[in-house]
């Protein structure tokens, strides 16, 4: 067993097993999915090692074959497993790139500068990428990740701008003309 990540970055979920030989679907948030066992091995919570020996692309999932992972009920345990690279694996961010990992701690306010809350999360459902902004009271709230919804994201001064309105949180103005 290894060390858990030092400066973890989230790289993929295990889903469950695939056929009898121990391979794996994930969903991997690598730019290339396929690339998910490029920076080296990945690590779990626990500190557990897994080696990619292969992976291929099947549908919207990347298939696995670790080298620690055998046959099909060794596979079977690691459903939902998160899986990890130190943060110093992965390559450096260009201009105006970030991990989704960094969103997480930024404060989210409107452009009017009303401060809506804190980034805890950042999901993808499947219909596109979505940020959970925890406000100081209440419940947290879940706004799409788009250009239009966070027009800007600063993590210098550790924030994201967000437009209400095309993030769902106040209603359009019903008296504005309607295209289509």
């Amino acid at each position: 067993m290894t060390e858990p990540a030092r400066d973890p970055v989230l790289l993929a979920v295990i889903g469950g097993a695939h056929g009898i030989k121990g391979e794996l679907r994930l969903r991997s948030f690598t730019e290339d999915p396929e690339d998910v066992g490029a920076y080296g091995p990945l690590v779990d919570a626990k500190g557990r090692r897994y080696t990619v020996v292969s992976a291929r692309l099947q549908k919207n999932v990347v298939v696995v074959r670790f080298k620690e992972v055998t046959d099909r009920n060794a596979a079977e345990l690691l459903n939902g497993t998160e899986l990890f690279v130190n943060r110093s694996a992965l390559p450096e961010e260009g201009e105006d790139e970030f991990y989704q990992a960094d969103l997480v701690g930024l404060v989210a306010r409107t452009v009017d500068g009303s401060v809506i809350g804190e980034v805890v999360g950042f999901h993808d459902f499947g219909a596109g990428d979505i940020l959970e902004i925890a406000p100081d009271q209440g419940s947290s709230v879940m706004i799409p990740f788009t250009e239009a919804a966070v027009p800007e994201v600063d993590l210098d001064l550790g924030f994201i701008l967000v437009e209400p309105v095309a993030a769902g949180l106040v209603p359009a103005d019903e008296d504005a003309p309607r295209e289509g």
